[in-house]
């Protein structure tokens, strides 16, 4: 066997078994998030429209007018529940939205209204949302 010939098949010999060293340990479960670091994503997600949407909300129950730039932050969060999450997530958080957007239209409240409001359910627009999300990440199994 010539020099040339050999080279030539320890080459592909060692190309092949580099090309499966690398199919091995660059397998797409390496790369894909794993059950608790999907969890804790949406986690995360969840919280941050949470604090967003009840400052918001605040906000709207006080002033009877808003900048359209103070509602980014919900929508681009939204957006990324849009990727991740359930129907029932998303349409809880567009449910939030709308109504801060009518609190927003609505009079002011007084502090003995925010009083009358915090005894009835109605202070808590983020309940179905909530709901929602707890049920999701109920349901959430290991693949």
């Amino acid at each position: 066997m010539s020099a040339t010939y050999r080279f030539t098949l320890a080459g592909l010999w060692w190309s092949d078994v580099f090309r499966g060293y690398v199919v091995h340990t660059t397998s797409p479960r390496e790369h894909a998030p794993t059950f608790s670091q999907e969890k804790s994503r949406r986690q995360k997600l969840y919280k941050q429209f949470i604090e967003e949407a009840s400052k918001l909300y605040a906000d709207a129950l006080v002033h009877d007018n808003s900048e359209v730039s103070t509602l980014v932050s919900v929508y681009a969060l939204i957006g990324r529940m849009r990727v991740l999450s359930s129907d029932a997530v998303i349409e809880g958080a567009e449910a939030v939205v709308r109504k801060i957007i009518d609190t927003y239209f609505s009079p002011n409240r007084t502090f003995p209204e925010l009083r009358e409001l915090m005894n009835s359910r109605a202070m808590d627009p983020l309940r179905e949302f909530s709901e929602a999300c707890r049920n999701e990440l109920r349901a959430l199994k290991p693949s």
